[in-house]
């Protein structure tokens, strides 16, 4: 399956790569960075040095640095440090961004791919967005879009009401909803239900000492996070469950609903289901369990 991640990494951002890069069945064509986790620079820095240490020869094309109608971004220090990683926070310039913009690559992706690729947006849904209106066949040209975001049949995180991917850009994320895409929603309503505490975070680190004592290492910051916040013993698997979801579709529980996002009011940034609106395959169950040991065992066999 050909594969492009749409990405502000970010933590969970930086396992879901790892696990698309050992995936057997994923072939990663290329990121795209959007503002999220971090600013877009930073988003684009952290896929450069996560291309260059998972060993891959794709692009980096960088993407939206705010959400629509906005000029300014704050990025989430508090979850992920102030650079994305963490405590980690020496991350050196590699390479360079593709010459295209997000949109404009995504497009020409779609394009060359025809009925062949799958966008996994784990991030602000601008860039998503934006390609739909740079070409009217965008839309048909996938394969798939699966959505990490959204809080359908449960609670938000960054507010009650609202999960943060779709919080940060609830226009775009309505536009998205909007269009006759071939749409899965991996939200909230699975991705808690896939804890990652810190001995699996060390047993991952003893079998792939290089990416997963990585992954590790930069996980401290984040799980204390989840301690801190929520009391919880470790974290869910939220962007991995969405790169999962690419390719293990029957480890979900699935249900055919139109949404549509609150755009104002005390619920902004709401997913809620509008059964006039194109159908989306929204996530409501998973096997949890399932989806640890198949991100553990993968991301394993790296280095």
């Amino acid at each position: 399956m050909k594969l492009i991640i749409d990405t502000d990494p970010g933590i969970d951002d930086a396992m879901a790569i790892a696990y698309a890069a050992a995936a057997p069945d994923i072939e990663l064509i290329g990121l795209t960075t959007i503002f999220g986790n971090t600013h877009v620079h930073q988003s684009s820095r952290n896929a450069r040095f996560l291309v260059d240490k998972l060993s891959l020869n794709i692009p980096v094309a960088e993407g939206a640095p705010f959400a629509r109608g906005e000029d300014r971004h704050a990025p989430s220090e508090h979850v992920h440090g102030p650079e994305g990683f963490g405590d980690i926070t020496e991350i050196p310039q590699i390479g360079e961004n593709h010459a295209q913009p997000a949109a404009e690559f995504l497009v020409e992706m779609a394009r060359k791919h025809r009925g062949e690729l799958v966008i996994c947006a784990i991030g602000p849904l601008t860039n998503i967005a934006d390609a739909i209106k740079l070409d009217p066949e965008f839309a048909s040209n996938l394969a798939n879009l699966v959505i990490m975001g959204g809080a359908v049949f449960c609670p938000g995180n960054i507010t009650e009401h609202a999960e943060a991917n779709i919080y940060h850009d609830a226009k775009a994320a309505n536009e998205v909803f909007a269009a006759p895409l071939p749409t899965v929603l991996v939200g909230l309503d699975v991705t808690l239900k896939t804890l990652y505490e810190i001995a699996d975070f060390e047993n991952l680190a003893q079998k792939s000492p290089e990416v997963g004592g990585f992954l590790c290492d930069i996980s401290r910051f984040y799980l204390k996070f989840y301690k801190e916040i929520g009391g919880l013993e470790g974290c869910g698997l939220h962007d991995s469950t969405a790169v999962i979801a690419c390719t293990h579709e029957p480890m979900f529980e699935i249900v055919e609903t139109g949404l549509h996002v609150v755009l104002d009011g005390p619920e902004i940034g709401a997913t809620r289901v509008n059964p006039a609106r194109p159908p989306v395959r929204v996530c409501r169950d998973v096997d949890g369990a399932g989806v640890v040991r198949l991100f553990t065992e993968r991301v394993a066999s790296l280095p």
